[in-house]
């Protein structure tokens, strides 16, 4: 294997080689749970779930750590809009992003570490930086000191003069170009005790801290999406190696999910939730779709393109099914050396998706042929080609329940219908209306509750 990857810090197309043989370290930044998934958030965790299942593939063993940011601005500010406890909400959606991972068939992190979690290790990582002169603390705040660090601009190519680190100027910051890594204990907030304070960690912090407590003082590749660039994994890069770290030795970055050529975000009012779009195709539709462009290109969503990927697939899914059918059990074989050349060249899915489109081609010939011999053989090389790109339709974790949670989804659309017409009668307080909707609710075996959020339904377990 010569795997070859793009470093973002380099600008290079480097040959990898993990620091320790036989073993690989990944870093993924991973949610800030401040709401639902759309498809734009967990486009990095598909992208980069082939780059692991490619390293395990290979034999090598791979440590995986996806954080998860549960302490941060928005979290507070929306909890805060919602009238609910912040813990509450930060774990509300880190549920719904586990939800949307599982869906689309990511493989679970090594470990999924919270910021809040982490504390003592973000403490103990300023006090380095303090003592070593690249961070100074005022007012109860910890700042870094920008201009200590000479390197500064490594990653994302920014000049020092140019920098713009996106926040206010704190109380007691000497230069509005250093950045927050602990902010003082403001009336309402949650805090933690520290040599400087109350308060909590900012945002680059965390990951900085986090990434040396299970990975090293150096490791081998950071992953994230292209936005993450500046400020924060420069910020990243900044306060680990100013503090003597050698952190990250190869960085990667996913392109956006576009909407009308826009990132796709919460502030733009353009999110596809990954539930809603999950009631337009399955899961392995859209686990393809999201990643059937290279990683590191911007993906532009339309609802054709998401058609025509779930089409695209059915056409390969029903090869490997019609194999199953003429030729019995098909085994998982091996990939073709032009499907393994094209992962190595910085993982291109595009020529490694015409690969399996050729076998494809060739096995559907044998089947019309009776061939069975070459169909047995085109499908395994199609499953093992599927597998690495986490889609092989054999594998137990898309064989079956797709259906039913499909339909759990369809009928989702239908009761929320159901439920805005219940709502729009009791603010009317048209109370026989409002009652009416729930008992034919009940009568089809679905239960109403309640709750601070809205009503929630579920299906009535069958005694």
């Amino acid at each position: 294997m010569t795997l070859r990857l793009f470093d973002t810090e380099t600008r290079t197309l480097r040959d990898f080689t993990p620091l320790v043989p036989g073993h690989v370290s990944v870093y993924l930044c991973g949610a800030t749970v401040q709401g639902e998934p759309h498809i734009g958030h967990v486009r990095s965790g598909v992208a980069f779930d082939v780059l692991r299942r490619w390293l395990g593939a290979n034999g090598f063993d791979v440590a995986f750590i996806r954080n998860v940011t549960d302490i941060e601005d928005k979290i507070l500010n929306k909890a805060a809009a919602a009238g609910r406890p912040w813990w509450e909400w930060a774990a509300t959606h880190e549920r719904a992003f586990d939800r949307a991972y599982e869906a689309l068939g990511v493989l679970p992190p090594s470990a999924e570490p919270r910021a809040t979690g982490h504390i003592t290790q973000m403490v103990e990582l300023m006090q380095r930086l303090i003592d070593r002169g690249h961070a100074y603390d005022s007012c109860g705040n910890v700042y870094f000191d920008v201009r200590s660090f000479p390197a500064y601009g490594v990653l994302s190519g920014h000049k020092l003069d140019d920098v713009h680190q996106g926040e206010s100027v704190g109380e007691g910051k000497r230069d509005p170009r250093d950045f927050t890594m602990w902010k003082a204990a403001k009336p309402g907030e949650p805090h933690w005790p520290s040599p400087w304070g109350p308060g909590r960690p900012g945002w680059h912090l965390e990951c900085s801290a986090m990434a040396r407590y299970y990975l090293g003082p150096e490791f081998d590749i950071h992953c994230g999406g292209r936005d993450l660039v500046f400020p924060h994994h420069e910020n990243e890069i900044a306060q680990s190696r100013a503090a003597g770290d050698g952190f990250a030795r190869y960085w990667l970055h996913n392109g956006w999910v576009t909407l009308g050529g826009e990132k796709m975000s919460k502030s733009l009012g353009n999110t596809l939730s990954v539930p809603n779009v999950l009631t337009r195709v399955r899961a392995v539709e859209l686990r393809f779709y999201l990643g059937s462009a290279h990683y590191s290109s911007m993906l532009e969503y339309s609802d054709q393109a998401l058609q025509d990927a779930a089409q695209t697939y059915q056409r390969i899914e029903a090869f490997v099914q019609r194999s199953v059918e003429r030729a019995g059990e098909i085994p998982v074989g091996k990939w073709t050396d032009a499907f393994a050349e094209a992962l190595d060249d910085d993982l291109g899915i595009p020529k490694a998706l015409a690969e399996i489109h050729r076998v494809v081609h060739e096995g559907n010939k044998a089947l019309d042929a009776g061939g069975l011999d070459a169909v047995r053989e085109a499908a395994g090389q199609v499953r093992a080609m599927l597998a690495v790109l986490g889609v092989d339709p054999l594998d137990p974790h898309w064989a079956g329940p797709q259906d039913s949670s499909a339909a759990v989804d369809s009928l989702d659309v239908l009761v929320r219908g159901e439920l805005e017409l219940r709502q729009q009668a009791r603010a009317a307080k048209d109370w026989q209306a409002a009652d009416a909707v729930r008992d034919r609710l009940n009568t089809a075996g679905i239960e109403i509750t309640d709750t601070p959020d809205g009503p929630e339904w579920s299906l009535r377990k069958a005694h």
